[in-house]
């Protein structure tokens, strides 16, 4: 296999008419590294890793791959290689005919196109079905043939189009954990574009955050997860429950005061360091409690409130609060009757904590 390959994306732009896209990418991605761009749907994931790969044009910037700039070079001169979300399989021809047609297209010797088919259908569990024809296999099998397809003609860099999003939930968890061995088997550079967060936590060393044609965060899942650096990001990653809040900061701490609940002297709250005034506060549901008797503790966030629906998720529960704040759900380990009195408890740590945008919607998962 080539030796993996560098990214540097410079101020890249890409532009439909009037509309822009991509609005000034910069991104490194490192050799044998595994990344994600995800984000909701239009935020411009796809036309990235299109405009990578050569299928869309740019209308500014650079694309270096190991120093050297590709942007004006063909698709089939990049070094890349694309698994497509429709598996793009021909249906006339059998599976070892799909694997090994970029090979033909590259006039490579026919000994050479049946060896590598042959040690691609073993590495992808296909071996003895090489003369099956693809509409007669199931979608993960379809899937391991266009990801054959792909490694056949030996890539530097393997794009991944939201590959496993036509797959039911058990094939999808498994071809997760099989395309991230094979990637670090071969040690390429890999590229997904997916709307999964988890799928995206799952399979890739760092994450990309993409909103409205700009990055909005870079980092490894971690990171991302537990440190979202906007509302935007914070939503999208799971912190869905959202409060309006009036902030005063107080040392290394901050007061958090919310209509009809008490006031709230709070340290560790994750905070970017414009959040006073007028400020956007964002918990997850596993991160929360729900007490219905016990004290509060000091320094967390209290929103008294009335269940007002349960549902159950298997191993637990998920209660709706009505609070005179709004509605938040909580994720509870034991049913909570309806119409029962609580309180939502949240840490100071599991807060974060921005300055409050009125002109922006929440993160909507596609």
């Amino acid at each position: 296999m080539p030796t993996p390959a560098k990214i540097s994306v410079r101020g890249l732009r890409v532009a439909y008419g009037a509309n822009e896209v991509l609005k000034g990418i910069d991104l490194d991605i490192e050799p044998g590294s595994f990344m994600a761009l995800l984000g909701a749907s239009g935020c411009g994931k796809t036309t990235l890793l299109r405009t990578l790969s050569g299928f869309n044009p740019a209308s500014g910037g650079s694309i270096l791959v190991n120093g050297r700039d590709i942007l004006a070079e063909p698709p089939e001169r990049r070094g890349m290689a694309m698994v497509f979300q429709s598996y793009a399989l021909w249906s006339h021809m059998d599976v070892a005919q799909n694997m090994g047609y970029g090979l033909k297209l590259r006039k490579v010797a026919p000994a050479e196109i049946r060896r590598r088919v042959a040690a691609l259908l073993e590495m992808l569990g296909l071996a003895g079905y090489e003369d099956r024809p693809v509409t007669a296999l199931s979608g993960g099998q379809r899937q391991r043939v266009a990801l054959g397809r792909a490694l056949a003609v030996e890539p530097e860099i393997l794009l991944l189009d939201e590959p496993l999003s036509n797959l039911d939930a058990r094939i999808r968890l498994q071809m997760r954990h099989e395309i991230r061995s094979i990637q670090r088997r071969l040690g390429l550079t890999a590229i997904l574009v997916t709307h999964d967060r988890e799928e995206a936590m799952v399979m890739a060393d760092r994450v990309v955050v993409l909103d409205q044609g700009r990055i909005a965060q870079i980092g490894s899942p971690e990171d991302v997860f537990q440190r979202p650096a906007s509302p935007y990001v914070a939503s999208f990653m799971g912190a869905e429950n959202i409060i309006d809040c009036e902030a005063t900061r107080q040392g290394d701490g901050v007061s958090l005061r919310v209509p009809s609940a008490p006031a709230a002297a709070v340290r560790g709250a994750q905070m970017t360091d414009s959040a006073n005034g007028a400020v956007q506060v964002h918990f997850r549901s596993e991160r929360a409690s729900l007490l219905l008797e016990s004290p509060s503790p000091d320094g967390a966030l209290q929103l008294p409130g009335r269940i007002s629906q349960v549902s159950y998720l298997g191993g637990g529960y998920r209660c709706e609060v009505a609070t005179p704040s709004g509605s938040f759900f909580i994720d509870h380990p034991s049913a909570v009757p309806h119409g029962a009195d609580v309180t939502v408890c949240v840490p100071a740590g599991d807060l974060h904590v921005y300055p409050r945008d009125p002109q922006r919607a929440p993160a909507v998962h596609a």
